[in-house]
């Protein structure tokens, strides 16, 4: 294996976080990648990932203010349009979010691929 000053110094950090030598450290981590144990992923991958989490949450707050507005108006009570139209740009941003994260996601499989 051959790195320059930068990428050893990646690598080594690497490795003193998990306590190993540099050379086993990079021994198992080549060995998890070619027997496709782990996929390496671009560290923005992270912010990706957090994004889709995020974005879950949201929409799963959103199902609890539908489902609310729902048992009201199935009781005959009165739900307002500001407050169904709220519901609703909540529901959309949600939605676009978790659109853009998950195309995000796939461009990076494709480039990977």
């Amino acid at each position: 294996m051959s790195y320059n000053d930068d990428e050893h110094a990646i690598v080594k950090a690497a490795a003193e976080r998990e306590r190993q030598a540099t050379a086993s450290w990079i021994g198992r981590v080549s060995l998890d990648v070619a027997e496709e144990i782990v996929v390496p992923t671009p560290v923005n991958a992270k912010a990706v990932v957090a994004e889709l989490i995020d974005a879950r949450k949201q929409l799963r707050r959103i199902g609890v203010n539908y489902n609310q507005i729902a048992k009201v108006l199935n009781s005959d009570g009165v739900v307002t349009d500001p407050e169904m139209l709220a519901v609703h740009r909540a529901l959309l941003m949600a939605i676009r979010r978790l659109d853009e994260a998950t195309l995000q996601v796939m461009r990076e499989r494709k480039e990977r691929g």
